[in-house]
């Protein structure tokens, strides 16, 4: 790594390669009881609104802010000079209230003044236009300028407050990628290629791994290599590959080099939020959550998702997936209402606070967190919603923030314990869908998340569990594995995967999955190549379907998007296709594999039949739902030292019953066998011990 203390500026400062992440820290404690709070910015309002935010913060139960993110500027206003009072006078208020701070080194927005004096600093885009300042995470991760002020305030703000007892997390950056998450400018190529040195060895080894024959780009001097710039859309996979696991750990080593500043200094817990849910991935965050001592999420619905609170449960599914050993995470942000970015921000349903809220915390999470404390009377995030909206303590929200804050309280037990067992999973792997959302691809339409959503929601919808996993992890206690278009797979990841089924277990494979290997080369013989023995199955042709064109299936329904040519080579057809071309062709089939299966999926299936399959995988692994409850109710368990505890969420508008029985914490009686949970409502149940 290029020391930024010694480097005069001419070198990338990133990491050739990112090193081993160390064992798991023991479980986190981060309150008394589940974190509640938000992101705190004292610094955009007088000295004398302090007081009444400390005041409402009691009232409403939080225990926990997240400081000083955007604060940079505001502490070192030029070069070297820094004006600690008021935050000094920030951490001592909220101290002396018994409010804990998440501090947060404030790197994810460079000062004006640095702007100004290095503008180089700014990230490149592909065309090669730099970005002005004014925007979100304004810097390039290679940039030796940037790397070596940044640390030097994180060493000045560690020495300060790394023992303060208010300080109970670290807070690196915020949204790494969210602003910056690729840059092609020099310094970035240079660092480019030192990592492809750490990644292949040999310029011979890149060539091969590219495939540079096609078009004849083979390289014959490092200093060739570029980052794939311009705006032709056929990058090649390869070298696009590799540019995003790049880009993805320079990023990742912004993030340790701050980690270890801050380490020398303080004994406090150091974690980053990430912003993992179904859709774009921004870095690859199955590795980056082995570095956090406990992994953090950003997450926030789309008003016009009509399953919000079912890709809400995919991501805490997710983050769960890819904690250290399926721990505890924290909800870093979310919002009481409507967010900003969308296209049209309508604010939450009665209701949805608490709920969503609480969804989280039934998959894994230890807190729930908002952004922000106070509505923003300027700037860019300005019409964001805030736990303290701008219409005050009358409004709707902070009465479900205060609402909120007494379950919490009252769920302080549930801190610690770990969502029950999965026996399902759902492989999901940021490469991988880096891979199918880019490039010359058969179908360039299709995106990564559709697939995981709908395979999630039909186990959701059953209250089978699962947990969604990356595909280098432990299959073994699984007794279902569902691989949706993972479209590149390393082989050993593969091989974990093929070995499912022959141990008694069922593995379903749908369409773009196994294509091509780890380096982005289709793996030829028939698709998909890296599942092709195992499932008893192979195609030789994709047939997408043009736009408004649709193909009937044998079950009766019809299918869109994408099919295929497919070859029985030991499995049996399961669905077969009824019209055009493919018609008699096997669209769906299984293949027993002693006590297991082996089922591929070759086309976009309808969510009909996606239903249908998924009851009889269900049957066949034997899995059980969590509790047995009406449609609509969403049941998770989390167990522990302190107990065994169902949460029941009420997703309808309409009153819905389940079998279950234990002392309700939110009511604070005893309920069951049979349980009611009201419209939009949520019963978490401390259950009877054995």
């Amino acid at each position: 790594m290029i020391d930024p203390f010694q480097s005069g500026g001419g070198e990338p400062a990133v990491l050739a390669s990112v090193p081993a992440p160390p064992p798991p820290p023991p479980p986190i404690r981060l309150a008394d009881g589940l974190a509640f709070g938000g992101d705190y910015n004292p610094e955009q309002w007088p000295r004398e609104v302090w007081d009444e935010d400390v005041r409402l913060m009691r009232e409403a139960g939080v225990n926990l802010v997240s400081l000083g993110i955007f604060a940079w500027g505001t502490i070192e206003t030029a070069p070297g000079v820094r004006d600690w009072s008021w935050l000094d006078d920030a951490v001592d208020l909220l101290h002396r209230n018994g409010i804990g701070i998440d501090l947060a080194t404030p790197t994810a927005a460079p000062p004006s003044w640095l702007l100004t004096a290095h503008p180089e600093i700014a990230p490149v885009l592909a065309d090669g236009f730099r970005e002005p300042a004014g925007g979100r995470l304004a810097w390039c991760a290679a940039s030796p300028i940037f790397r070596r002020y940044a640390l030097l305030h994180v060493e000045a703000l560690a020495e300060r407050y790394g023992r303060h007892p208010a300080v109970r997390l670290w807070h690196i950056g915020n949204e790494f990628g969210g602003g910056n998450a690729r840059c092609y400018c020099d310094l970035s190529a240079e660092a480019f290629r030192a990592w492809l040195r750490e990644r292949h060895g040999t310029l011979q080894a890149v060539n091969a791994a590219w495939g540079t024959e096609q078009w004849g780009h083979r390289y014959s001097d490092w200093d060739e290599i570029l980052p794939p710039r311009g705006r032709h859309g056929a990058p090649n996979p390869g070298q696009f590959l590799d540019y995003e696991r790049y880009s993805s750990d320079a990023l990742l080593s912004q993030y340790l080099a701050e980690k270890a500043v801050i380490e020398r200094h303080s004994a406090a817990p150091v974690t980053t939020n990430l912003m993992v849910g179904a859709g774009a991935q921004v870095v690859d965050y199955a590795s980056w959550t082995p570095h956090t001592a406990i992994a953090a999420n950003d997450h926030y619905t789309l008003v016009d998702d009509p399953l919000r609170e079912q890709e809400l449960a995919f991501a805490g599914d997710r983050m769960r997936g890819i904690s250290a050993g399926r721990r505890p995470w924290l909800l870093m942000e979310s919002s009481t209402g409507s967010p900003s970015w969308q296209p049209r921000n309508r604010s939450k349903d009665p209701g949805e606070i608490v709920r969503h809220s609480l969804g989280h915390i039934a998959r894994g999470a230890d807190g729930a967190m908002f952004f922000q404390w106070r509505a923003s009377r300027a700037g860019a995030e300005q019409f964001h919603s805030a736990m303290l909206p701008h219409s005050g303590t009358r409004s709707r929200v902070w009465q479900e923030v205060l609402e909120l804050g007494r379950h919490l309280q009252s769920l302080a037990e549930v801190q610690g314990t770990q969502v029950e067992p999965a026996r399902a999973a759902i492989v999901v792997d940021d490469v991988a869908g880096w891979a199918l959302n880019h490039g010359l691809k058969p179908h360039r339409g299709l995106r990564y998340g559709r697939e995981l959503r709908e395979w999630h929601r039909a186990l959701w919808e059953r209250q089978i569990l699962c947990d969604v996993v990356a595909p280098d992890g432990d299959f073994d206690g699984y007794d279902l594995v569902i691989v949706p278009t993972l479209l590149n797979i390393a082989e050993s990841d593969a091989a974990r995967l093929r070995a499912v089924p022959e141990r008694g277990g069922s593995l379903l494979v749908t369409y773009l999955s196994g294509v091509c290997d780890d380096d982005g080369q289709v793996i030829t013989g028939g698709f998909p190549g890296a599942f092709r023995d195992v499932l008893g199955a192979w195609s030789d042709e994709f047939y997408p379907l043009q736009a408004g064109e649709s193909t009937a299936l044998d079950d009766g329904t019809a299918v869109a998007e994408w099919t295929e040519r497919v070859h029985l080579d030991g499995a049996e057809a399961v669905v077969r296709y009824d019209s055009g071309s493919l018609a008699g062709g096997p669209a769906v089939t299984r293949r027993a594999v002693g006590d297991g299966a082996a089922w591929y999926v070759s086309a976009h299936l309808a969510s009909a039949s996606i239903d249908r399959i998924a009851d009889r995988l269900i049957a066949e692994a034997a899995l059980a739902p969590v509790a047995e409850a009406e449609p609509g109710v969403e049941a998770v368990r989390r167990t522990g030292d302190a107990g065994s505890f169902l949460f029941l969420l009420n997703h309808t508008d309409a009153d819905r019953k389940a079998t279950a029985e234990g002392f309700d914490l939110l009511a604070g009686e005893p309920v069951g066998p049979a349980v009611t949970i009201p419209a939009g409502g949520v019963r978490v149940l401390r259950e009877p011990t054995a």
